[in-house]
């Protein structure tokens, strides 16, 4: 399992090569903004006919990491579903390998703004968790620590040996940790947007994701 470490806020996590985030002394995983569903919801209104099998390779990879490191607790932290139309309207093969997902652990679906719950699926429904010292929100808030959040889908660049290598990332300063985008068919905002400069103190860091995660300093 490709892993970076890190210690926020007195917790000690590991943040996958993924995009998911695990804290080993809870037995927590966390992912965020999966947008399951999204291409049946760009076909609804109209837009191109993507191939229908962002779901399907999400749920593979949560699988896997569910595997790897054996989660008591997923919290999946908003904008799950590309909204709530996508959630109903996923094939019954893929609302039954969620099903299989949850089976014998706690699973919390923290509500995003494009799936304001609640959801038909099993769980918890909630619009934050706290489970000291960490705090769990689908958009950061002013004057939080210890929050771990998602919605922005943050990306870095890093350039090296002559090239650029541009991925999702986790950005990381002493108060909050935004998440990147999990699924499949999800872009990205680039740290240096002025959306992520403003919340992120100056110190910042990203971790790149892939195959060999890399700390790096907050690109801006």
């Amino acid at each position: 399992m490709n892993i970076c470490d890190l210690t926020f806020c007195g917790a000690a996590l590991q943040a996958l090569g993924s995009g998911a985030l695990f804290w080993p002394a809870e037995g927590v995983l966390c992912v965020s903004d999966l947008h399951l569903g999204k291409s049946e919801r760009i076909a609804r209104r109209g837009g191109a006919a993507l191939p229908p099998y962002e779901t399907r390779d999400t749920l593979t990879r949560l699988a896997a990491d569910l595997e790897a490191t054996r989660a008591r607790t997923v919290i999946c932290l908003g904008d799950s579903f590309d909204d709530l139309a996508a959630a109903r309207a996923l094939p019954e093969e893929e609302r039954l390998w969620i099903t299989r997902l949850q089976a014998g652990r706690r699973w919390i679906w923290i509500e995003g703004n494009h799936d304001p719950g609640p959801l038909e699926y099993g769980g918890t429904h909630l619009g934050a968790l706290h489970l000291a010292p960490l705090t769990f929100r689908h958009i950061a808030q002013p004057g939080q620590t210890g929050e771990i959040s998602g919605h922005y889908h943050p990306k870095a660049t890093v350039h090296t040996r002559g090239r650029s290598i541009s991925r999702p990332a986790f950005l990381i300063d002493s108060d909050k940790l935004i998440m990147p985008a999990y699924g499949t068919y999800t872009g990205g905002l680039r740290s240096h947007d002025a959306a992520l400069t403003r919340i992120m103190r100056a110190d910042a860091h990203a971790v790149l994701t892939g195959p060999h995660p890399v700390s790096v300093p907050m690109p801006r």
